[in-house]
């Protein structure tokens, strides 16, 4: 059978396009079955509930389960390697937090690299960090600070969430830039390590504003600046630790990723629903019920976010000769 060149042209161009029409057809129809969600800290934490509610959402927007499966370990890193090594197809994904940036330095011998190995969603929120004091400290700012931490040299501690954790970071971030040393005390999450600073064990703890603004008001802490770039809805009238040194910035981010090779179509179609709840009134309400700022933007404005902070981090870790414990 002879083909008119227009007849073999057409039917070149409609055999070129199945591939695109499937991706298409796949996207529209993803997902038709439970997609896993997978946090790699324990339930009840901020990247839980985090994951919990944009995964609600999503069930509710896609048709289809959101499961956040709690995977703890090695500081997120056990987390990290099931997304990693599941396949792309949309159906295991991950809640990406600041450890994951932190990693990719403190751990030496990783058998994944993250940027390379992930495929950026969404951003979700940020959420600010406080500098707590035990109401001992003297000081009632950040210059008054430094100077108390300079003037005792091993005698300030700083309680943080786990090695590597956002607090803990925030807290080598300073005292890079403060030029001050304090004593790191890890503990197993944010709460024992509020409690030993209600308590006087430890001096100081950057801690996530949920479940410390009662304290604050109380009097039994004292906040003396937010770690955010700006100032912090929750706590408006507290100044920002970058008023003081300049270009200082941490804070607590959760945001979406998925295995790298993951469809583009698949990708884009979860970012698109993941910002039309960071927009939507109801959700925003209760992100800020634990302190979180929208995040909204495209999967490479969340990459180049992953990129900056580990590059950041990077600095840190190397200059505070960190290690895994």
């Amino acid at each position: 059978m002879k083909f008119s060149r227009r007849r073999f042209l057409h039917l070149a161009a409609s055999a070129s396009a199945i591939p695109a029409w499937s991706r298409i057809a796949a996207a529209q129809s993803y997902p038709t079955r439970p997609v896993h969600l997978i946090v790699g800290f324990t339930a009840g934490g901020g990247a839980d509930i985090t994951a919990r509610l944009i995964g609600q959402w999503l069930s509710d927007r896609l048709g289809q389960s959101f499961v956040i499966e709690n995977r703890p370990g090695a500081d997120s890193n056990i987390g990290t390697g099931v997304v990693v090594n599941a396949p792309p197809d949309g159906y295991t994904l991950m809640l990406a937090l600041v450890p994951n940036a932190v990693n990719a330095t403190l751990y030496e011998r990783l058998n994944f690299n993250f940027i390379r190995d992930i495929a950026p969603v969404a951003g979700i929120i940020r959420v600010p960090q406080v500098v707590l004091v035990n109401p001992s400290v003297p000081a009632k700012t950040i210059p008054e600070f430094i100077v108390y931490a300079k003037a005792n040299p091993g005698k300030v501690n700083l309680a943080s969430a786990g090695n590597g954790s956002a607090p803990h970071m925030a807290g080598e971030l300073f005292n890079t830039m403060a030029g001050i040393k304090m004593v790191h005390v890890p503990y197993r999450g944010q709460a024992p390590a509020l409690t030993d600073l209600l308590g006087g064990q430890v001096q100081v703890l950057f801690a996530t504003t949920p479940g410390t603004t009662d304290f604050i008001k109380s009097g039994k802490l004292r906040a003396l600046a937010v770690t955010t770039a700006s100032r912090a809805e929750v706590l408006p009238d507290l100044p920002t630790v970058g008023e003081f040194l300049a270009g200082y910035e941490a804070s607590q981010w959760y945001g979406v990723c998925a295995p790298k090779n993951t469809p583009a179509d698949i990708i884009d179609r979860l970012n698109k629903e993941i910002n039309s709840a960071l927009a939507d009134p109801r959700m925003k309400a209760r992100f800020a019920d634990i302190g979180g700022e929208p995040l909204a933007g495209s999967p490479a404005a969340f990459g180049k976010l992953i990129a900056d902070e580990t590059e950041k981090w990077a600095k840190v870790v190397k200059f505070a000769g960190l290690k895994p414990e």
